[in-house]
């Protein structure tokens, strides 16, 4: 992560945990005996039908883990990148993350499709409007890595109008027509579908997309934290990711 972008994700955490502090304790997540999960935004809606009973909070990787950093009390932490677990475990953190899910890059525009783009090669065309997500989460980082594999980084870039702090906030742009064009997981599309064209990206530039988790060393719900990890990683909750458009575990 750069360091400006770092500095501004452990300022916009501190702010979120400056509002927790000033919550009433029983309106506090982690103080009202509830299992408490940090999951990346591209989780939303496939986690609580694995198990609803969490105190779910949904939000970029990256600000999620500068949460945890700062003193976030959770109890298990996913994210759409080995990184940022990775990360946590090295600091001493977390137990060791496990992976549980893979996931694939489309590219959306709006039904209507003004810009006529048909294939990510035509977001090289002068004025098409794209929205990436930032660089510092793994969306973005996906996104820079697909444009790199298909040799169009610096002529796609020139074209980015927005670049969003998470999955949500680019399916967000092109719904709204703000954009032309998007790069989202295929799990993120697939609930606007009704709004949106999904284009796909061949399989020789997508990344190696893989969702880690991890338990908290300082975990509060330890026993349960663990139940909720195990289930992700058995077939009723894979065949569940694999319905919302997920890939299934990957073999370590």
């Amino acid at each position: 992560m750069r360091p400006r972008r770092l500095a501004a994700a452990i300022l916009l955490a501190a702010t979120l945990l400056g509002l927790v502090a000033s919550t009433p304790s029983s309106a506090r997540p982690e103080d009202n005996g509830k299992l408490t999960v940090f999951a990346a935004a591209s989780l939303t809606q496939v986690f609580p039908k694995i198990n609803a009973r969490p105190n779910y909070s949904f939000a970029g990787s990256d600000q999620l883990a500068a949460q945890i950093q700062l003193g976030a009390r959770v109890d298990a932490f996913a994210a759409a990148s080995p990184k940022y677990p990775e990360l946590l475990y090295q600091k001493g953190m977390t137990q060791r993350p496990i992976p549980f899910a893979t996931n694939t890059l489309v590219l959306i525009v709006p039904k209507s499709n003004p810009a006529r783009i048909h294939s990510v090669l035509d977001l090289t065309k002068p004025g098409v409007r794209v929205v990436i997500g930032d660089a510092s989460v793994p969306v973005g980082s996906y996104t820079l890595t697909v444009l790199k594999n298909l040799g169009i980084s610096d002529a796609v870039l020139k074209n980015v109008v927005s670049r969003e702090q998470d999955v949500k906030g680019v399916v967000g742009k092109v719904v709204t027509g703000e954009a032309d064009a998007g790069f989202v997981y295929v799990t993120d599309a697939r609930p606007v579908r009704g709004k949106v064209l999904a284009i796909a990206i061949r399989e020789s530039a997508q990344p190696h997309v893989v969702y880690e988790i991890a338990v908290l060393k300082n975990a509060r719900h330890v026993q349960a934290a663990y139940r909720f990890v195990t289930a992700l990683i058995r077939p009723p909750a894979q065949k569940l990711l694999v319905s919302y458009g997920f890939g299934r575990r990957p073999k370590t």
